[in-house]
């Protein structure tokens, strides 16, 4: 049996074609669970979802207006009658140093990043509760932990240790309601955020600081989130996940 069979996921920034959002939704799909991919723009999430399969559905939702939150997950649980997992992926990342961050900056990757969680969790917890079980994975980054990636700016690595500790405030809140709340942070992946925005040497100095010498792939990160998800971790919550080839080894 797959083991996402008879789960309802919803994924959140899950449009981009070669982002981590999708690529879970893919695995989660693969693994026999029914998928809702949000993001901003509806056109772009539905030809998303019709990727996975004709079951699956795209929604337009900004993560951070809570209305929108709340409508989508309410339109959801209307059509399907549950949602079991959660996974907060919308994020964005700006390449700004500390004294160049503006007002607006720190607005937008603070809002999408940390308040897009924390309002996503609002809207699906109380349904979760309801139901006495739920998945929440949160996508963080390796910036949060050692204060600094490749791109993201340090607005970018506050917002990324906030999920962290909104992470774990979520699973010691909502154990007693069987809900888990679990982070991933992923080091240097592959995806089109990084694209073609890196110079040789960059790249030669990232990969050096990898004991496993090589970028991630977002299928990689997709696994560890299937295993969150799944079954299969029903001990595990409040823990942060490291996915980065060993770039981070304490």
């Amino acid at each position: 049996m797959s083991i996402l069979s008879g789960k309802f996921a919803v994924v959140t920034g899950a449009a981009s074609k070669n982002g981590l959002g999708k690529a879970t939704a893919k695995l989660f799909a693969e693994h026999g669970a029914t998928v809702a991919i949000l993001d901003l723009d509806q056109q772009a999430a539905e030809d998303a979802a019709r990727d996975l399969g004709e079951q699956h559905v795209g929604l337009a939702c900004n993560v951070t207006d809570r209305e929108n939150c709340l409508t989508a997950i309410q339109t959801l649980i209307d059509r399907w009658g549950q949602i079991d997992i959660l996974v907060n992926n919308a994020g964005i990342t700006q390449p700004v140093r500390l004294l160049d961050i503006e007002p607006q900056n720190y607005d937008a990757v603070l809002d999408v990043n940390l308040r897009g969680t924390l309002y996503m969790s609002q809207a699906v917890i109380p349904h979760m509760q309801a139901r006495h079980g739920g998945s929440i994975v949160n996508i963080s980054s390796v910036s949060a932990q050692r204060g600094g990636g490749v791109f993201g700016g340090p607005h970018y690595s506050a917002a990324k240790a906030g999920v962290l500790g909104l992470t774990k405030a979520t699973a010691r809140d909502f154990a007693p309601d069987n809900i888990r709340a679990n982070a991933v942070c992923p080091g240097f992946i592959a995806t089109d955020i990084t694209a073609g925005k890196m110079t040789e040497e960059m790249n030669t100095k990232v990969l050096a600081g990898i004991p496993m010498g090589r970028a991630g792939k977002a299928d990689e990160v997709a696994g560890c989130c299937l295993f969150l998800a799944s079954d299969l971790s029903s001990y595990v919550t409040g823990s942060e996940v490291d996915v980065n080839g060993g770039s981070l080894i304490h």
